[in-house]
């Protein structure tokens, strides 16, 4: 989609870019059939400057480019070009924000391989690691995520970010993660039911109790998260095909759902429930 994309050109909204499409100029690559087109020979020329500085600028895998002078609403259609560049990636903390509020784990999935990081094991290892990528996927990682990795960590995410939360809700999907995944008939299975406030309560008890069975099922339900951002990618990007003339020629097909390498512990899960009852009985 991203080369038949034209309102990242300054001058050129939505309605020039749907002109252009109905003109018969429907890519970056038959941009010289310009008989039919109702542009100026000067706006024109401008345009072809810019997609040739488009065209290396994505020969050189470079998204932020692309990200910065697209508008926020069209950032989805650069993910299959640089989709060998992105990482989906979700984070677990011991609270929501505030004072001694920390980060717990760290999922990361990059379409081949899952990793995960550890407060008190290997979680600064992330700093590292997510500088392979250029583009990472969250939801909700604008308000949440990135600025608790960011605080902690003390590292700048300048990468390339599509937050789906905003994505999804364009396409009318509101509500949090588990909420929109339902709605788009996603099954989590043994981990139905968890939310971000049980990851906190599996976070306590592995270290209260030193019980390794809550970290397994909280890494469990954090990788989960993460690589289920890749299937709501693909599910949103096609959606919003739709809203263009390449619907049927560039629909991406639906990903393969990796094994998760950790297994929730349903001892556990019943334990916690039963000890926090108060709460889930609200």
């Amino acid at each position: 989609m991203l080369k038949n994309t034209f309102c990242h050109v300054p001058g050129i909204g939505a309605r020039s870019e749907h002109t252009l499409w109905s003109s018969g100029i429907r890519s970056w690559d038959n941009l010289t059939d310009t008989a039919h087109t109702p542009l100026s020979p000067k706006k024109i020329r401008d345009l072809a400057e810019r997609i040739r500085q488009s065209t290396l600028h994505l020969r050189n895998n470079n998204p932020g480019y692309f990200s910065r002078l697209l508008p926020s609403h069209h950032i989805w259609r650069l993910f299959p070009e640089f989709r060998h560049s992105t990482a989906y990636l979700d984070i677990e903390t011991t609270g929501l924000f505030g004072r001694g509020a920390r980060i717990t784990t760290i999922a990361l999935y990059d379409g081949r391989s899952i990793s995960w990081y550890v407060r008190g094991r290997n979680l600064k290892d992330f700093k590292r690691d997510i500088r392979k990528y250029k583009v990472i996927v969250t939801f909700n990682g604008r308000g949440f995520d990135i600025p608790f990795i960011e605080g902690e960590l003390g590292i700048r995410m300048n990468h390339t970010h599509i937050d789906l939360k905003y994505v999804l809700r364009s396409l009318g999907y509101t509500g949090g993660l588990k909420r929109c995944e339902k709605m788009l008939g996603l099954e989590r299975g043994e981990l139905d039911g968890l939310d971000g406030f049980f990851a906190v309560l599996l976070w306590n008890d592995f270290k209260k109790n030193r019980n390794p069975k809550a970290l397994e099922t909280l890494l469990a339900y954090n990788i989960q998260d993460t690589v289920n951002l890749e299937t709501l990618m693909v599910i949103a990007y096609n959606m919003k095909l739709m809203e263009t003339p390449f619907a049927k020629s560039h629909e991406l097909p639906m990903p393969l759902v990796p094994e998760n390498p950790f297994r929730p512990d349903t001892e556990t899960i019943r334990r916690i429930i039963s000890e926090t009852s108060c709460f889930f009985s609200a």
